[in-house]
């Protein structure tokens, strides 16, 4: 089995050109930077809707100059054919993490959501068939399991989807598995467990829980909990999504056509995850005092509890998840400013 530190001594040695979609995000800075940062070829696309330039200048400070020379940018939509074709010429690999990657949004805007996360996709997937890329290893999300109540989440048994973003998803799952069978396209999907980070974007209504609650806390202002604080998820940090990435990139031909849950397979309450963040930050005197959160009503959507069986991205990815909720958080601190 291929492991991460394996794929990487071997990816110092050959070179490789990928398309990161949504290059400019949270999840596509922090691959292109690694990608970069192993002398690959990068070509990022990113329309800027929900990713920043200053999330490329931090890959770029952090990669360097010779390194950066191998990345080329393209502005544009992941729905846009002609963009697209363009994006893809020449390249051996796609990781797809462009979407409007929200709940509550999709809710809200069901159109725009399918637009970018459903037709984007499809796009995709064309464009990888016409130029014959070699694997498409796309985001996909665990709010594909929707209403179904068994903990862990087994890949083989999702229930209801409660959102149009669930909903979206499902059918990138589905559209990858029947581009497989019928053209040959070879695609991994990536179900993500409440992934966090350096570079969150804490802003906007729909910002992730962890860096908007960061962004709180240092002002000084109450977190609100939505609900009774006992809903759980499995929190991920970003570099065990880079390493499944990698990972999907590289794994078998029999791993295609397949879903993975990409979580460390453990689970923390709203209410523990507050206390760990606002701790965190009072231990490294970002700020003085702890302030008791503010408690809101369940949000419409939502799943109620979220925890991740990794056995199947173990067995065929040889994904090993090495950052705990714990020891993110402490990285993610440590890089505040």
């Amino acid at each position: 089995m291929v492991t991460f530190d394996s794929l990487s001594q071997r990816l110092s040695k050959e070179q490789h050109t990928f398309l990161v979609t949504g290059a400019a995000g949270f999840i596509g800075s922090h691959l292109t930077q690694s990608l970069l940062s192993l002398n690959q070829k990068v070509v990022g696309l990113d329309n800027f809707s929900t990713g920043y330039q200053h999330n490329l200048d931090a890959a770029q400070e952090a990669v360097g100059a010779t390194n950066w020379k191998n990345f080329r940018f393209i502005k544009g939509d992941v729905s846009d054919t002609q963009i697209v074709g363009k994006a893809v010429k020449g390249v051996n690999f796609i990781l797809h993490q462009a979407a409007l990657a929200s709940v509550p949004r999709s809710i809200k805007n069901p159109a725009a959501s399918h637009l970018a996360n459903v037709d984007g996709f499809l796009t995709i997937l064309e464009a990888a068939r016409a130029e014959g890329v070699k694997r498409v290893v796309f985001a996909s999300s665990s709010s594909v399991y929707g209403d179904s109540t068994k903990l862990p989440k087994v890949e083989t048994e999702t229930g209801k989807c409660l959102s149009p973003y669930a909903l979206n998803k499902s059918i990138n799952e589905q559209y990858a598995i029947l581009w497989k069978e019928v053209y040959g396209v070879q695609s991994i999907g990536l179900r993500y467990f409440n992934v966090f980070g350096p570079r969150q974007d804490p802003n906007g209504a729909y910002a992730a829980v962890i860096p908007k609650w960061i962004d709180n806390a240092r002002k000084q202002i109450a977190c609100t909990i939505n609900g009774d604080g006992e809903t759980s998820r499995d929190f991920c940090f970003i570099k065990n999504v880079v390493q499944a990435n990698l990972l999907s990139a590289f794994a078998p031909d029999q791993a295609s056509g397949q879903m993975y849950n990409v979580a460390v397979g453990e689970r923390a309450t709203l209410r523990i995850l507050h206390d760990l963040i606002w701790d965190a930050l009072v231990e490294r005197k970002l700020i003085k005092e702890k302030i008791a959160p503010i408690v809101a009503p369940f949000r419409e959507g939502d799943v109620r509890h979220s925890l991740a069986d990794i056995t199947k991205a173990r067995e065929h990815l040889g994904y090993s998840p090495s950052i705990t909720l714990i020891e993110g958080m402490k990285q993610l601190v440590a890089a505040l400013n």
